[in-house]
């Protein structure tokens, strides 16, 4: 079987018909694959990030295909640009029914190499994208009875792994693991309004932003295949079509999770490489 064969596919069409998602993040990557696939399921799709140049191409690629994507440029850690992205939403859709906490950024060191600005960066910007969008949508899923909030977490929130070739995730992986703890509580918070969250922690996954650095430190790359029982990175595809699950109706019993989408590697007993 080859590997294309292996990564994650499937029907989509009406799974998400009648529903209104946000995604942020959606200037590439495992973003632009996420609002690519939720308006192939039938949503309709506002997606923002701060790369411009990243959403005319996504958009560009909706266009091909026949879709169509309501594209902003917004910053999810800005409060007021969130909450005129959210209230803009609702007024041209009447509300809310879906949050894709995707945005990000991460800086890689190993702790005696990571500098105090390093660290409130990474804290900073990796819990904030989380925060601020959804306390900019929190009160129109109230009004609307309930919605699904999904947001990107890591396997590094989940473990540690020995620092490989100068990479280390002590300040990632701390910021991921907080994404972890804040979507079991807003799920407590959020059941009362059949507000939904999850979170999803991907392994290292093969993107235009991970490529240059695999191909940059091969110890790095093989630590990452290895690491996998399943013998291979992960693909976006494989990160957004569990988001395209939880998203759904089909998932309406799900609340407080943390899914690991990581070809096996949390499952193993050690991710220690020695190659």
């Amino acid at each position: 079987m080859s590997e294309q064969a292996r990564t994650s596919q499937g029907k989509v069409e009406g799974r998400l018909a009648g529903k209104v998602a946000m995604l942020t993040g959606v200037a590439g990557g495992q973003g632009r694959e996420a609002a690519l696939l939720f308006a192939r399921a039938g949503a309709a799709v506002f997606g923002c990030d701060i790369n411009e140049d990243g959403l005319r191409q996504t958009r560009a690629l909706a266009e091909a295909e026949g879709l169509t994507l309501d594209l902003d440029v917004a910053d999810a850690t800005n409060p007021e640009q969130m909450k005129r992205w959210a209230d803009a939403v609702v007024q041209k859709q009447g509300g809310i029914d879906i949050l894709y906490n995707n945005g990000g950024s991460a800086r890689f060191a190993p702790f005696a190499e990571t500098s105090i600005e390093m660290w409130h960066d990474n804290l900073r910007v990796e819990l904030d994208v989380i925060f601020v969008p959804t306390q900019a949508v929190w009160p129109h899923m109230i009004k609307r009875g309930g919605g699904s909030i999904i947001n990107i977490g890591s396997i590094s929130g989940m473990g540690g792994a020995e620092p490989i070739e100068g990479v280390g995730a002590l300040a990632h992986g701390t910021a991921k693991s907080g994404v972890i703890a804040m979507s079991r509580q807003l799920a407590v918070e959020g059941a009362p309004h059949w507000i939904r969250v999850n979170a999803i922690s991907p392994g290292i996954i093969a993107t235009p932003a991970t490529q240059p650095l695999l191909r940059e430190k091969p110890r790095l790359k093989a630590f990452f295949e290895d690491s996998s029982a399943l013998a291979r990175l992960g693909s976006p595809a494989d990160v957004v079509y569990t988001g395209l699950f939880l998203a759904s109706d089909e998932a309406a019993y799900i609340t407080g999770a943390n899914i690991p989408v990581d070809g096996g590697a949390t499952a193993r007993l050690s991710l220690t490489f020695r190659g």
